[in-house]
Parts: C-alpha cells; sequence; structure tokens
C-alpha cells in the first residue's frame, strides 16, 4: 500500500516536515511493509519555504530588516527561475524585537528586500506568500525597498510604518527596480478581505497586531490616504486592486502586490499544491493522511487539510486527518473529506502537555493507523477501504 503523509506544521509544536516525518515513523514501526511518501505542505504563511523546501527547491538565507528595522535572517526558497518567499520570516509576528506589538509602526520593508534578494538569484517567477504578519503599512515598506519614493509635503522620505502614510503626498514608481517589470508574481494567500472599509485590513486584523480602536481609526485613515495617493500614480489599476479579494491580506500588502506588482492572487494551499505536484502523486497512492495543529472553522475556508482533502477526492484516494485538536463535528469531518480524523487530544487531553509530547503522540498514532491498515482485509478497490 501506498500511502502520502501530507500534513501542514502543528503550530507552536512542529514544522510541517517534522510531523511528516513522526507521523512516517510511527507508520513504519507497526507496519514496514508500506510505501510512505512525505509531502509535507503549508497554506501560503508560515511553512510554505519549508514546503518547497521538501519538493527540491533550495534553501537560501537573506539578512533583511524585520518589522522594526533590526536585523533578520530570513529563509526562501529557489528553484531555476522560480522562488518561493514567506513574507512572515522578514516581517511576521515571530520575528518582532522581545514579541512587542508595533501595530502603527511595523513595516514590510525586509520583505521587499527578500524580492530584491530572489531577483539577484536571477528568478523571474515569485510566489509570495503572506500570512502572520506585524505590519498595517499597505505594503508601502515592501515598495520602498524595490525602489518606490514614497514622500511627504516637504519631499522627505516618510517614516517606516501604517501610521506614517497619514503624511504621504507622492509615490513615485519610476525609481522601482526595472528587473519588476519582467518578473511574475502570486500572491498566495486564503485572504478575502479589501483594504479599507470595516472588512479591510486595519478593521479586521489591525487588532490581532496590537492596534487599539483609536489605532485601527489611525491606520484606516492613513492607508485610505495612502490608496488615493497611489491612485493618483497608477489610476483604474489602484483603484480597482483596493477592492480585490486578498488586497488586505498582510496588513495591505496583497493591495500592493495585486496594484504595483500585478500579483496574480492564488489561494495558499493551490499553490503550495502545484509547488510540490501533490496532484500528481495522490494518482499512484492507495491513501493520503493530512493534518495541522487545529482542525476548525477556520480550516474549513481553505486551509492545507481541507484543500489536500478535496484534491484526494478528485482522485479517488482515501484521506485520514491527524490534529493536534479538532472543534469541528463529526459531520463537519465527513463533509470536509475525511473519512476518520485522530486528535492527539485524544491521547493527551492536556493541551499544553499534548502540543509540548506532539512528536511522540503523533508517532503513537502513525502506529495505530499502521496497524489498522496492516489488519484490514485486502480491498478489491478503493471504495472498499474502511478504517473507521
Amino acid at each position: 500500500m501506498r500511502v502520502i503523509v501530507a500534513p501542514d506544521k502543528f503550530k507552536g509544536s512542529l514544522s510541517a516536515p517534522d510531523a511528516a516525518r513522526h507521523l512516517a515513523a510511527g507508520l513504519r514501526s507497526a507496519n514496514p511493509a508500506l510505501e510512505i511518501e512525505q509531502v509535507p505542505l503549508g497554506d501560503g504563511g508560515e511553512g510554505t519555504v519549508d514546503a518547497a523546501v521538501a519538493a527540491g527547491f533550495t534553501r537560501v538565507t537573506a539578512t533583511v530588516e524585520g518589522p522594526t528595522g533590526s536585523p533578520v535572517a530570513a529563509d526562501f526558497a529557489v528553484q531555476g527561475p522560480r522562488a518561493v518567499i514567506e513574507m512572515a520570516a522578514a516581517s511576521g509576528l515571530h520575528v518582532l524585537d522581545g514579541g512587542t506589538l508595533v501595530p502603527l509602526t511595523a513595516s514590510s520593508f525586509g520583505t521587499g528586500q527578500l524580492i530584491n534578494a530572489a531577483l539577484d538569484k536571477g528568478c523571474t517567477d515569485i510566489v509570495l506568500g503572506v500570512g502572520g504578519s506585524a505590519c498595517t503599512d499597505g505594503g508601502a515598506g515592501m515598495l520602498a525597498a524595490l525602489g518606490a519614493k514614497l514622500r511627504d509635503a516637504r519631499g522627505r522620505p516618510i517614516a517606516p510604518g501604517g501610521a506614517a502614510l497619514a503624511s504621504v503626498v507622492r509615490i513615485a514608481l519610476e525609481t522601482m527596480d526595472p528587473r519588476l517589470a519582467g518578473t511574475r508574481f502570486t500572491l498566495a494567500s486564503d485572504v478575502d478581505n479589501p483594504l479599507l472599509g470595516p472588512d479591510g485590513t486595519a478593521a479586521v486584523f489591525g487588532p490581532q497586531k496590537g492596534a487599539t480602536g483609536d489605532q485601527v481609526e489611525e491606520l484606516e485613515d492613513a492607508l485610505e490616504r495612502y490608496f488615493r495617493v497611489l491612485s493618483n500614480e497608477l489610476g483604474l489599476a489602484a483603484v480597482s486592486a483596493s477592492d480585490h479579494p486578498g488586497s488586505g491580506a498582510a496588513g495591505g500588502v496583497g493591495y500592493a502586490a495585486l496594484a504595483v506588482l500585478n500579483a496574480v492572487r492564488c489561494p495558499g494551499i493551490e499553490v503550495v499544491m502545484e509547488l510540490t505536484n501533490l496532484a500528481q502523486r495522490l494518482r499512484a497512492a492507495d491513501l493520503v493522511i493530512t493534518g495541522e495543529g487545529s482542525l476548525d472553522h477556520q480550516s474549513l475556508r481553505g486551509k492545507a487539510p481541507v484543500g489536500v482533502a478535496a484534491a484526494a477526492q478528485q482522485a479517488g484516494v482515501r484521506v485520514l486527518a491527524v490534529c493536534g485538536r479538532t472543534t469541528l463535528t463529526a459531520a463537519e469531518l465527513h463533509s470536509a473529506g475525511f473519512a476518520r480524523t485522530h486528535a492527539l487530544t485524544e491521547l493527551e487531553p492536556d493541551t499544553s502537555r499534548s502540543m509540548s509530547h506532539a512528536a511522540e503522540l503523533l508517532e503513537r498514532i502513525g502506529a495505530t493507523i499502521g496497524t489498522e491498515l496492516a489488519t484490514a482485509p485486502a480491498p478489491a478497490n478503493q471504495e472498499e477501504i474502511s478504517l473507521v
């Protein structure tokens, strides 16, 4: 039997490659005859570079400015002319100095520096995975790193961060890196929020980045000014991009990518499945095991496990889910395409212990699945396999 192990990360516990490795170890311990292929995944956010590297890309490290300007060592992945960049690696919450939230001044400048590093490697096809960002600057920092000049009424460069956009009066794009014109950008994002308004990036995601109610209003006003100035520069392209699904992703970096870099937005899991060639691999599989740290209603909006289940269903392959915990009902899990779901909390109800012992628990669950596969009668076809 050929089994594909394709989990996303177990946030706070294990990376996707580590989760896949421990599940595979458990499977092999109970059923050495299994043919197991590990395909760790991501959904466009953290873990996307790991998934690309596991699929054969080369990991590259660049030192860039973090959200507050401090140096950060950020990885991206390269294969031929293609690069995969995680915004969170350069401009994410997890690289903030001391973890201190700075919603008004955090910048996406380091993300632009990563794009520059990819261009320096000769890449002309760049996947920009967004998620977990610390900033709400509309991608202004990213554009500045790529050569754009944002000026105030006295012709001075504006300060980093979203709040400073309130003083911008001119955005010069003609000074941007000319290599961008020959580069294709894919915005890997599951977020469909617009840039502005009650469903916009400041209102919805600002509080997650530490913004108070007053600061959300300040960021909203600053982003609206930024939008108007950029619209004066670009015209209709910038106007329409502000309402495009995903323009509110990553504090508005999605807007800059769509309006200025002419990016095409795709759901993160679809991008990662294409990078890993998962659809083709599924054709030769008998079973796929996927999962993530928490299977919940957010997962149903396009997270990796549900994307894997949909692809497996098209290929006629049965899917099992493994997670740290789940808040979904049995009916919701079945409707999502999972024949059966194993949660670490079934073995260790204490959440903190479940997270700290995730590797061991995943191996135990893998062994349980391996034993079931070893004792199940050999099916005549895929429809007869039953592990429930």
